[in-house]
């Protein structure tokens, strides 16, 4: 019993081990996300892995590992797992708030992308349109224009602006955490981009609308110093979470 024991304890710290590290190389072809599950909190899936990894250890000595989603059963996979025709045609911008509409191509939309560790979106921009500023917690992000011109930027830890214009065919980086934005600067002309993430879910922060969306008023009069009355004004235009 207690070299059992013992075993098992070996077993269970290799794996925590073994999950703490990336794993650079495929286990399996693909692992289409089952999406009629719903996205599974870090450690459901922590705990699903360890159970999988015990069973398939003690039985077969094989594992497959799951980030995210569980996988679809093979036999009911399709070539619409792997499709999607979002990113196709442009949105009209000039209906949102800021100018600027992202259509995401992310494991959400395209269920073969789970444990991939990618993605893309779409983002169109109204004349004058803002994609205003905001981070994506899990991934970089590059942008490649498809019409117009742009300001781009981004902000480091340091508070040091990195921006610059771009035009058609041009590509541009905002590192992974980094706050960073994407301005039309032509007043009468839309503008577009596609946007690839090294995640399947890169998820996004807007800045505003996290702040005065969720941080109580005395927090906010006292980081931005302004009146308790700005701050109801702002934040009446952003809805808090629930």
């Amino acid at each position: 019993m207690a070299s059992t024991a013992t075993h098992l304890v070996v077993v269970f710290t290799m794996l925590v081990s073994a999950m703490a590290v990336a794993e650079s190389n495929m286990l399996q072809d693909f692992c289409v996300a089952d999406l009629s599950n719903g996205n599974k909190s870090f450690l459901y899936v922590f705990f699903l892995n360890i159970l999988t990894f015990i069973t398939f250890f003690l039985l077969t000595n094989e594992a497959v590992k799951v980030n995210g989603y569980t996988c679809k059963d093979s036999t009911q996979v399709t070539p619409e797992d792997f499709y999607f025709q979002g990113l196709a045609t442009a949105k009209a911008a000039a209906n949102s708030s800021t100018g600027a509409i992202v259509t995401g191509a992310t494991v959400e939309k395209l269920p073969g992308l789970n444990t991939l560790g990618l993605s893309m979106s779409r983002i169109d921009y109204a004349p004058n349109g803002l994609n205003p500023p905001h981070v994506h917690p899990r991934a970089s992000e590059v942008i490649f224009v498809l019409e117009g011109q742009l300001y781009v930027g981004f902000v480091t830890t340091a508070g040091k602006l990195v921006a610059k214009y771009i035009n058609k065919g041009e590509v541009f980086v905002f590192p992974k955490g980094l706050l960073h934005f994407q301005k039309n600067i032509a007043g009468s002309a839309p503008a577009s981009v596609l946007a690839a993430f090294d995640s399947q879910l890169p998820g996004t922060q807007s800045l505003v609308a996290s702040l005065f969306g969720a941080l109580p008023d005395n927090i906010l009069v006292e980081s931005f110093k302004i009146k308790p009355k700005q701050v109801k004004t702002i934040k009446s235009r952003y809805q808090p979470k629930k």
